[in-house]
């Protein structure tokens, strides 16, 4: 399996370089290589892995899909049951690959005088290191990608990680407002060909999902979102890698492993996910889900496999990822949804119904669907429709149940991140659910006592073996800073 990852790992590169870069090649050695060439390579490493791993990771966790009875492969995640040898390719790939890369483009870029770019890989940059930190919690940060300067990087605190995240993305901003030089990658920057407009909106975007993501914390900032929702410069258009092609090695992660070689054999449709589509008659379940065998959707209830030890993969619903799927960074729909959470939270939900509604339809955009479906889903009497509540939290559930409906296969660790986070849709026990509503269950098979789930991840062996600055933890169950609620 590992093989199998890092063959794609490679081809992945070399096609997103258009072949004129080996991504195996420490870019920090050879005197001169382009840095348009080394941000596609970043790029390409970084939805390898948020394409390829995590989204088969945060399909467990957020309950897109289980296991299929008839095979194994990825029981350790229905069962949380990960150890310490899970993760480790990853993991080295964001840091050795990902965020070595950028590392090398600000470098040149700052040697340049080219702040446009400078700005995209730096939030490329923090974007990654968000997607460490809320997945390992305190990680290396400041004393990482120093090469043999520091072998044995110190981990700092999540908590200490966003507040410097932030910064940077300040930093970058001020920079490039203070000297507004056009990045010069253009075509090479794969998300939106050095467009520094959507760029902007993006780091906009993404300094509103951290601070909302610290809203349960002490360093909750409604001034700074607020500042962010008055001058409504958000993302207009997805942030998304499509240079996929129908063919080995340069499909879309997800399908080039789980189902163009593994055989399609593992994922099968979670019954959290699908009964709510089919419940509320939401046409996203097509374009979320393949039929079965029988010409019907069909799904588990996470983890039930015992109880079908027969049944094929083909005798359920599968994830609808094909060889071209785009891995999402973040959509419209995400944007719009952290908005109305931003609402709700900070100016008594004024406005937060039509950032609500505006999320559904752009969810549907991005699925490829017909937004009628979605304006009457959203309608008075629909089974969407946005319930004003005095209450916060209950205005605030509706949001974040469409949000997970909404980020099925377009980024599934995030909505994992949004579950811990928020605790919504509710996670209950086998029989006490209520898919119809948006519900989790503790999975059959967990081997966690108590009616426990995962909140992180154990660090790979790989690095806890030869850097003894970073202490293992005890348990899956141990939370991240901001998981407070």
């Amino acid at each position: 399996m590992k093989k199998i990852i890092g063959i794609f790992f490679l081809f992945t590169m070399l096609t997103a370089c258009e072949e004129e870069l080996d991504i195996n090649t420490n870019p920090n050695t050879p005197s001169e290589v382009d840095k348009s060439l080394v941000l596609t390579a970043a790029q390409g490493s970084l939805v390898t892995v948020m394409g390829g791993e995590l989204t088969n990771l945060g399909g467990f966790l957020a309950q897109y899909h289980t296991q299929a009875p008839s095979a194994s492969q990825y029981l350790n995640m229905d069962t949380y049951n990960m150890n310490t040898n899970f993760f480790g390719g990853s993991w080295n790939e964001l840091y050795a690959g990902c965020l070595n890369d950028l590392k090398y483009v600000m470098d040149k870029a700052t040697d340049d005088g080219d702040t446009g770019t400078y700005l995209i890989a730096t939030l490329l940059r923090v974007y990654t290191f968000q997607v460490l930190t809320d997945l390992f919690g305190d990680i290396p940060y400041s004393e990482a990608l120093l090469g043999e300067e520091n072998i044995t990087p110190n981990v700092d605190s999540g908590s200490d990680i966003y507040t410097s995240l932030l910064a940077e993305v300040d930093a970058a901003l001020s920079q490039y407002n203070n000297n507004p030089v056009t990045s010069t990658v253009g075509s090479q920057d794969a998300i939106y060909n050095a467009n520094m407009s959507d760029w902007l909106k993006f780091a906009n975007t993404l300094k509103l999902k951290l601070y909302l993501r610290m809203a349960y914390t002490s360093k909750a900032n409604p001034t700074a979102v607020m500042s962010l929702i008055n001058d409504n410069n958000f993302i207009t258009s997805d942030a998304k890698f499509s240079n996929y092609e129908n063919a080995p090695n340069k499909a879309n992660p997800f399908y080039d492993v789980q189902i163009d070689r593994i055989g399609d054999v593992n994922n099968v449709a979670s019954s959290s996910l699908l009964s709510f589509y089919s419940e509320n008659g939401d046409p996203r379940i097509a374009a979320v889900y393949r039929r079965d065998n029988q010409n019907a959707f069909s799904s588990l209830d996470q983890g039930n496999r015992d109880n079908f030890p027969n049944l094929l993969a083909s005798n359920f619903s599968r994830p609808n990822v094909t060889g071209v799927t785009p891995v999402y960074l973040m959509t419209v729909s995400e944007s719009n949804f952290l908005q109305a959470e931003a609402l709700i939270r900070y100016a008594s939900g004024a406005g937060a119904e039509d950032k609500y509604n505006q999320g559904v339809i752009n969810s549907f955009m991005t699925y490829g669907l017909d937004t009628s479906e979605a304006m009457n889903l959203i309608s008075s009497g629909g089974n969407y429709e946005y319930i004003a509540n005095a209450n916060d939290e209950s205005s605030l559930r509706q949001v974040m149940v469409q949000k997970w409906a909404s980020l099925a296969y377009i980024n599934n660790i995030e909505a994992f991140f949004e579950v811990n986070r928020t605790k919504y849709p509710e996670t209950l026990t086998l029989g006490n659910e209520d898919y119809t509503v948006g519900n989790l269950i503790v999975s059959v098979s967990s081997v966690l006592t108590a009616n426990q789930t995962p909140n992180s991840l154990f660090y790979p062996a790989t690095e806890t073996d030869k850097n003894p600055n970073i202490t293992q933890k005890t348990s899956l169950t141990e939370k991240i800073w901001w998981d407070q609620k």
